[in-house]
């Protein structure tokens, strides 16, 4: 349904979910899916960075547009900076059409902050993947075995891929100011089916995913897990989890511990830890290495994908979950979510939190910033500049 040049997703039947928890084992199966394709691969991603992952990744494609694949890639050009001069060179050899969201220009400031933070691969409208990671050598248990970043992906077949594709469609005419030349094949419907839909976010302020989110933290009478690289929820949400909790719900969040690329971020975020424990929610904090994941479970409704769930994220963050209704896939995401517990530290009071000295003075500095941010974005989605 076409409205104002966007369109709404709605949830789709028949549909087969299967959740891939480790870097070894994506990465795996993205790959080997790539060799399959047959007509063409869509590629879009926010964190690319040269290396081993993306080395394998450019001879996939490689070896996908020989057979006569084609390949459209989708980066986002402040996270994927970190791609260096000739391996573009060497995509672009690969006859892999390589196309930038948002150009690194200061000078369209405030707009310069819009970024999209999507992940996904579709090969020939039958088989996709989408979840919280990027192409880079940090979510690879082979590359670094000690140290790698914990994320999980979805694999997806169905129905409701259309509407992954559309979404695709739309962020590279809006990237390159002309349609997509690929006519994108629709999947049939798998028996027995699960049901899903796609959650979008616009950024500059729109709420659709987040409202979503908090319509099943609301209604959840069991469990509320989450996990977030990132956790700096909205009033909203954050009021939602200390009602859902005070209710007897199992609300607990997953977070990153001592390993984090942000460690302000972190240690402004546990301020806000000291509610959410006195209202009975239980929080861990992932000790082996950084939580990068990005996972909902509410009762047997679960949601993976991009989004943080972050203040920042809905200013300026395109984003995408894929939502899944379904006590199957429940099962598999209750099973990852209760072995990254096993290997976090619980927290289950105030006395647990512990703060340094300037955290306070940088909570206060994020806010002036979201403040401020808001107030950019709002101006933006007005069309003011």
């Amino acid at each position: 349904m076409k409205m104002n040049g966007l369109f709404r997703t709605i949830a789709r039947d028949g549909n087969r979910f299967t959740l891939l928890s480790n870097g070894r084992e994506f990465f795996a199966r993205i790959l080997a899916t790539i060799d399959e394709s047959q007509d063409y691969v869509l590629v879009e991603f926010y964190l690319v960075e040269s290396g081993r992952v993306v080395d394998d990744f450019i001879a996939a494609f490689a070896r996908a547009t020989q057979r006569g694949v084609r390949v459209r890639a989708l980066f986002d050009a402040f996270g994927a900076r970190g791609l260096t001069a000739m391996d573009r060179t060497r995509l672009k050899a690969a006859q892999v059409e390589l196309v930038f969201f948002g150009a690194i220009d200061w000078r369209s400031f405030p707009r310069f902050f819009l970024r999209n933070h999507r992940k996904l691969l579709i090969a020939d409208g039958v088989v996709g993947f989408t979840g919280g990671t990027g192409l880079a050598d940090m979510f690879s248990p082979d590359v670094r075995p000690n140290d790698y970043w914990l994320d999980c992906v979805v694999e997806i077949t169905g129905p409701v891929l259309e509407d992954w594709q559309r979404l695709f469609a739309s962020t590279w005419k809006r990237s390159t100011h002309r349609d997509l030349d690929i006519v994108m094949r629709q999947a049939p419907a798998q028996e027995p089916g699960e049901r899903g839909r796609v959650a979008i976010s616009r950024g500059l302020g729109t709420h659709e995913l987040e409202r979503s989110v908090l319509t099943q933290v609301r209604t959840a009478k069991r469990r509320v897990w989450i996990a977030t690289a990132y956790f700096w929820p909205s009033n909203r949400l954050r009021r939602s989890l200390r009602r859902a909790a005070r209710r007897g719900v199992d609300v607990r969040l997953l977070l990153p511990g001592p390993h984090t690329d942000a460690p302000a971020a972190r240690g402004a975020s546990r301020l806000f830890y000291v509610r959410l424990l006195a209202s009975g929610v239980v929080i861990y904090e992932y000790q082996p290495s950084f939580l990068h994941a990005k996972v909902l479970l509410c009762d047997d409704w679960a949601s993976v994908g991009s989004s943080n769930l972050d203040r920042w994220g809905v200013l300026w963050n395109l984003d995408a979950n894929q939502e899944i209704e379904s006590v199957a896939f429940a099962r598999q995401v209750e099973a990852m979510l209760l072995q990254t517990c096993e290997r976090s530290a619980m927290l289950r009071n105030a006395a647990d939190v512990t703060h340094h000295w300037n955290v306070t003075f940088w909570q206060w500095i994020a806010r002036a910033i979201l403040a401020w941010s808001a107030r950019a974005a709002l101006r933006l989605r007005r069309g003011v500049r």
